[in-house]
C-alpha cells in the first residue's frame, strides 16, 4: 500500500469515536478492531461469528479509493454495494444507520427478506431440496434451498456444501437477472467453474444434480486432497 493511502486512512480514522464505541458483540457477532494493512486493503474492523461462519469487515480499498463493507458467508465473499463510498463521513453514517440491522439479518434466516422473483421460482418449497442430505462425500450442507441467501449482483446461494477444514465448497446459485441456475466450486478457496449445472428451470437443475452432484463433490474433494 502506498504511503499516501496509508496516511489518508490513518488521518481520517484517527480518534474514531464511532469505532471506539462499537459494542464488543452484536447479534452473536464478535468485534475485532483491526487497523491493519493486507495488500491494497486497509482493514478497519470486523464483526465475525465462527459458529455461523459469517462475518462483515469494514475497510478501505486502495485500488478504487473507496471505503467498503465486505461480507463473508461460508467461503463466499462479496461487497455490500450500498456501503461503497469515497467519503469517510458518508461511510460512517452508513455504518451508524445500517450496520446493526445488516448484522441482525446476517445472523438468521427470515423468509420476509426474500423477494418476489425468488419466491415465484418455488425454490424454498422444492421437494428435492428438502431431501438433500446434511452430509455428502465429506461436505456439510451449510445452506439449503429452504433458506436461500442473497449475495450480490442479483444472485442467491440456494445450495452450499462446504468442508470448512479444507476451505473447499460447492455452491448452486440462482441469478434473477439472467433467470438462470449455475454452479461454482471453491478448492482451497480458489474458484473453480464448470457449466454442467447451468439450467433455466428447477426441474432441469434437479435432473443435473441427481446425475452430477455426487461425482462433482468427489472430484472437488480429490483435487483438494491432491493440492495438500
Amino acid at each position: 500500500m502506498k504511503d499516501a493511502t496509508k496516511e489518508r486512512v490513518e488521518k481520517e480514522t484517527a480518534d474514531w469515536q464511532y469505532m471506539a464505541e462499537l459494542p464488543n458483540e452484536l447479534h452473536g457477532f464478535k468485534l475485532e478492531r483491526l487497523m491493519e494493512i493486507d495488500g491494497d486493503v486497509y482493514e478497519l474492523f470486523r464483526y465475525s461469528s465462527a459458529e455461523k461462519h459469517r462475518s462483515a469487515t469494514a475497510y478501505f480499498h486502495e485500488e478504487t479509493k473507496e471505503y467498503k463493507l465486505r461480507v463473508k458467508i461460508g467461503l463466499v465473499e462479496f461487497c455490500k454495494m450500498e456501503y461503497i463510498t469515497g467519503s469517510f463521513d458518508t461511510f460512517e453514517l452508513l455504518l451508524k444507520t445500517q450496520l446493526e440491522g445488516m448484522l441482525e439479518s446476517l445472523s438468521r434466516f427470515d423468509e420476509a427478506d426474500i423477494g418476489s422473483i425468488l419466491r415465484s421460482k418455488k425454490i424454498m418449497e422444492w421437494e428435492y431440496g428438502r431431501r438433500l442430505p446434511v452430509s455428502l462425500e465429506g461436505f456439510q450442507l451449510f445452506i439449503a434451498p429452504a433458506e436461500p441467501v442473497e449475495i450480490t449482483n442479483g444472485s442467491y446461494i440456494i445450495i452450499d456444501y462446504t468442508d470448512f477444514a479444507q476451505e473447499t465448497s460447492f455452491n448452486i446459485y440462482y441469478n434473477m437477472f439472467r433467470d438462470e441456475y449455475f454452479g461454482e466450486a471453491r478448492i482451497h478457496n480458489i474458484p473453480d467453474v464448470n457449466y454442467v449445472f447451468d439450467s433455466k428451470e428447477l426441474d432441469e437443475l434437479e435432473k443435473k444434480l441427481q446425475e452430477h452432484l455426487v461425482p462433482r463433490l468427489r472430484e472437488i474433494r480429490q483435487r483438494a486432497q491432491q493440492v495438500k
